[in-house]
């Protein structure tokens, strides 16, 4: 695997680009970066999340869009649009390790259509305030039922993934999104920002996860979970 650092150099951007990238359009994010393996045909090899670079030279805040990039292959930079910043990632975990981790995550459970009918994906967030009236739904309880929905879901599966959580993780920025699509309803997913501590229960697994990426919405900058060592 590969983890890059990404810049967008925005000269080398359509207008109508320009505006999606800054206001954080997952989509066009995703169409841009692809341009990174030129050569690949077939299912998308790469995870990403965007951020934005907080300092510049000198100290002042620059606000650009900055993406870290998760690759099965080496990605190649684009001159006059995408800048990269590559290396080798393989990382040795061991059994009991603790690291700090980072993640944006789209929550969503199953939920039964009725019998004889498909299950559908339902917003964890959304669903925890369903049981709230219209009045309530900006009460201290309904957030923060929200809030413990968020905690929960990735607390419930982190087994699965390889790891456990130390502490409760700080789950916020929540967002949700709309993508317009050529033709038919818009593509809509939420995310939650999750930041805290985990332990190493299955390395082998975990370096899965990462491979692969947690939760749904992997083409639109979520699954992407970030490691250091605190």
């Amino acid at each position: 695997m590969y983890l890059s650092r990404v810049k967008v150099d925005l000269n080398g951007l359509s207008r109508e680009s320009l505006f999606e990238i800054m206001g954080g359009g997952a989509y066009a994010a995703h169409q841009m970066l692809w341009r990174l393996f030129p050569d690949h045909q077939g299912a998308r090899p790469f995870l990403f999340r965007q951020e934005l670079e907080e300092i510049a030279e000198g100290g002042a805040p620059r606000g650009l869009p900055l993406f870290y990039v998760l690759s099965d292959r080496e990605p190649v930079s684009i001159p006059g649009l995408l800048d990269v910043q590559c290396k080798p990632f393989a990382p040795a975990l061991e059994v009991g390790e603790q690291l700090a981790f980072r993640l944006r995550a789209n929550p969503t459970v199953a939920k039964s259509a009725g019998e004889g009918q498909r299950s559908h994906r339902a917003d964890v967030l959304m669903n925890a305030r369903k049981p709230f009236s219209p009045g309530e739904r900006t009460s201290q309880a309904c957030t923060q039922a929200m809030d413990d929905a968020a905690r929960e879901w990735l607390a419930s599966r982190a087994p699965s993934w390889g790891f456990h959580l130390l502490v409760e993780p700080e789950a916020g920025a929540y967002r949700q999104h709309a993508l317009p699509k050529d033709k038919g309803r818009p593509i809509r997913f939420s995310s939650v920002d999750y930041e805290g501590l985990l332990e190493v229960t299955d390395p082998g697994r975990l370096i899965e996860t990462l491979a692969h990426g947690v939760g749904r919405a992997k083409a639109f900058g979520c699954g992407l979970m970030m490691l250091r060592r605190p």
